[in-house]
């Protein structure tokens, strides 16, 4: 299985080397550019750097994997553009970034949550894959048939990582029509969140809204709910992520998986987990974006503990139960 990885902007070039030393097991980075709106916080408001200096290290970034032979994906994922979202200006400058990104660099797709920008990309940019974004939660061979004509690949909506039956079925058809099937592999977001959509728009809005002088703080329903009672007991029931034990078991289902590494606290390790080790021992949520693992302190889930199974052509974890342990009691090993 080869992986796309997210870029993320780093003073350093750790995580740059690391991917580069991985490149025969990566098919892609997916990057956002600049500060555009996109599924994720803006990359340039940093405290570490001056936007200036932020661009220009996210260039340098671009071409080095460029040079490297390493493929691009640009991201226009936001789920929202506001009053830009129809506007010839918008749509110029999408159009003048991918011709940079086509003749300087080594773009080779574009994910995008807009149909509209789809349609652009695909009347203006023959050669380039348009891909539609997790984000737009595509979970039906209907959903796939209403904007074939504008895309030529789909990220499996998350709920769906662990039901091979529907898989397999989307898949088929994605065989017959010419498209490619992708998941996204590491995700921590809760299955068929109710304050998804809302979140996803405040993001989109993030820039905005820094602004503003708000009277409240959203971090996302997932940190309240899995703080109450016993709910992290139904984690791995109540998300949709697959473990780098259990990637094998998708060889044949998808063209790559994406992993989430644009905002995670060590994407190195993410990177070395899933490709080079195979398997994690230690706490799984540090894995995941969003990750978890402050919200359940003193305790962690050890994945080391859980079990996968197939039952009814489905992947299911077991022993969740006994997985979810204090720190100093697991069987952690730093790797």
């Amino acid at each position: 299985m080869k992986f796309s990885v997210g870029y993320q902007l780093c003073a350093d070039n750790w995580f740059l080397e690391n991917i580069i030393e991985r490149k025969q097991s990566i098919s892609e980075v997916y990057f956002s550019f600049g500060d555009t709106p996109n599924g994720r916080n803006n990359q340039f408001k940093r405290s570490d750097m001056t936007y200036e200096k932020a661009y220009s290290k996210q260039l340098s970034d671009l071409k080095l994997l460029s040079e490297e032979n390493i493929k691009l994906n640009l991201l226009y994922n936001a789920t929202c553009y506001g009053k830009d979202s129809l506007a010839k200006a918008f749509f110029k400058k999408i159009g003048d970034e991918i011709d940079v990104f086509i003749n300087e660099f080594t773009l080779n797709a574009v994910t995008t949550t807009s149909p509209i920008i789809a349609k652009f990309i695909k009347s203006n940019f023959k050669n380039i894959d348009v891909r539609a974004s997790v984000n737009m939660g595509i979970g039906s061979i209907e959903g796939m048939e209403y904007i074939s004509e504008y895309f030529d690949s789909f990220y499996l909506k998350r709920e769906l990582n662990r039901n091979f039956k529907k898989i397999k079925e989307l898949k088929a058809w994605c065989n017959i029509k010419g498209k490619k099937l992708y998941a996204l592999a590491n995700s921590g977001c809760l299955n068929n969140c109710s304050a998804h959509t809302f979140h996803d728009n405040l993001v989109s809005h993030e820039s905005e809204i820094s602004k503003t002088d708000n009277g409240y703080e959203f971090f996302g329903i997932c940190h309240d709910y899995l703080k109450k009672d016993k709910n992290i007991y139904k984690y791995f029931d109540v998300t949709g992520f697959i473990r780098p034990e259990d990637v094998y078991l998708y060889e044949e289902l998808f063209d790559s998986l994406k992993l989430a590494t644009r905002v995670n606290e060590n994407p190195v390790h993410v990177l070395k987990s899933y490709i080079d080790y195979k398997t994690h021992k230690g706490n799984i949520m540090e894995l995941l974006e969003p990750n978890h693992s402050s919200v359940i302190k003193p305790y962690i889930v050890d994945n080391s503990l859980v079990n996968s199974v197939i039952e009814d052509d489905r992947l299911v974890y077991k022993n969740i139960e006994n997985a979810v342990v204090k720190l100093e009691d697991s069987i952690y090993v730093d790797q």
